[in-house]
């Protein structure tokens, strides 16, 4: 069918538009508020009532087929425990279970640490006339930020992060490859870091986790199954490491190219919850999702039909001049209200309170230290995937 006049055209493949999509999605709000892709049979919304509707709506749009391009379209399994793509009553049990870790009294008291690790890391850059933001700083505060979370070591988190970082990126851009074959090599590190976690118990979050005892969906009372174990340990440290470790470089990139706003911070500092915030909202580190559509269903005045692929596209969303005055300016004077960066409703992501926060906490200890930098754009990378967008190397000039 055709669903919109207009020769619009947004893939998530497309590399042209992953570095740089802004303006189409402002087209694809403009012109194609419901878009069909017929090479890859999907539909896609991009307005930000539009999207907040398909969240909202877990009945037709469901989780449990997969919500990335490449899992709904291979049409496998998905592992236990894996609840971000899975629907109720699984996902409600194995949610309930895992926001343990991320209780706000749990996340609070992580504060401090968290400080110490960033005040550790800005030292070895400051006096650095360049540094790469991402390798150098982005990337390792996230990661040690969640190993301290589930008890990792701290000399097995670079091994970690590598084995995360490889198998995030390096292959989602692939339409041939096997979209779990990266979940099952980090799977295989995590079976290794439990056989050593039996070895020695500790009385943290994890050790909770391992000595749980719960009822499950048949009412069986049980404890978590090693591969439930592994899943959770994935999805944990992979949305954790990476989406928090993007969304930090892209404060780095927006800072870098608008001194007047960095220049705001340093004035004051109690703007930075709030340059956060517009970060989160200007360049989102999940570049697409999806549901499965059970049924059909209308957008203006267009149908979606059962068994559909439903993309959605929280970047567009979130700079949708319905919602956003001057949506397109990076102003850390907004306070933007309800983005879609974490999602909506009952799949809104865990660890948003805790990426917040470290957002907030590198800001504050980086900016007073290294108040002055410039991004090499020339030399900077972006990442290869298609399910999260952002900066492989971020290389900055610094000014004293």
């Amino acid at each position: 069918m055709t669903v919109a006049q207009t020769d619009v055209y947004y893939d998530m493949y497309d590399r042209d538009i992953y570095a740089s999509p802004h303006k189409v999605y402002r087209r694809l709000r403009d012109e194609a508020p419901l878009y069909y892709n017929d090479k890859y049979d999907f539909y896609a919304v991009s307005r930000f009532d539009d999207v907040m509707r398909v969240l909202n709506n877990r009945d037709v749009f469901i989780s449990g087929k997969g919500g990335v391009y490449n899992v709904l379209k291979a049409g496998i399994g998905m592992p236990p425990g894996l609840f971000i793509f899975s629907d109720p009553p699984a996902h409600t049990l194995h949610r309930s279970l895992v926001s343990r870790l991320f209780t706000p009294r749990a996340v609070s008291g992580l504060e401090p640490q968290i400080r110490e690790l960033c005040v550790e890391l800005v030292d070895a850059l400051v006096g650095a006339e360049r540094f790469d933001f991402m390798r150098d700083f982005a990337v390792r505060l996230p990661v040690q930020v969640i190993g301290m979370l589930i008890g990792v070591p701290k000399a097995d988190q670079p091994s970690m992060l590598e084995t995360i970082q490889r198998n995030l990126h390096a292959k989602t851009a692939d339409q041939e490859a096997d979209p779990l074959e990266g979940i099952l090599e980090v799977s295989r590190w995590f079976g290794d870091y439990l056989d050593w976690r039996e070895k020695h118990p500790a009385a943290d979050v994890m050790g909770q986790l391992l000595n749980l005892e719960f009822q499950d969906e048949t009412g069986t009372k049980r404890k978590l199954r090693r591969d439930e174990l592994v899943t959770y340990l994935v999805l944990i440290t992979s949305a954790g490491s990476d989406t928090t470790a993007t969304a930090l470089g892209w404060a780095g990139k927006l800072l870098g190219e608008h001194p007047e706003q960095r220049r705001a911070l340093l004035k004051d500092p109690s703007l930075i919850p709030n340059a956060v915030e517009e970060v989160l909202r200007c360049e989102p580190p999940t570049y697409h999702f999806c549901r499965w559509v059970t049924q059909d269903v209308e957008f203006h005045d267009q149908t979606v039909p059962a068994e559909s692929i439903m993309v959605v596209l929280p970047p567009a969303a979130n700079r949708d001049d319905r919602k956003f005055d001057d949506p397109e300016t990076f102003n850390v004077h907004r306070s933007p209200g309800q983005i879609l960066t974490f999602g909506y409703g009952t799949h809104f992501c865990l660890g948003a309170s805790l990426a917040r926060m470290e957002l907030r906490v590198a800001l504050q200890t980086l900016l007073p230290r290294i108040p002055d930098w410039s991004v090499d754009i020339a030399s900077a990378s972006m990442t290869t995937g298609i399910d999260t967008r952002g900066w492989e190397t971020l290389p900055v000039f610094t000014q004293s």
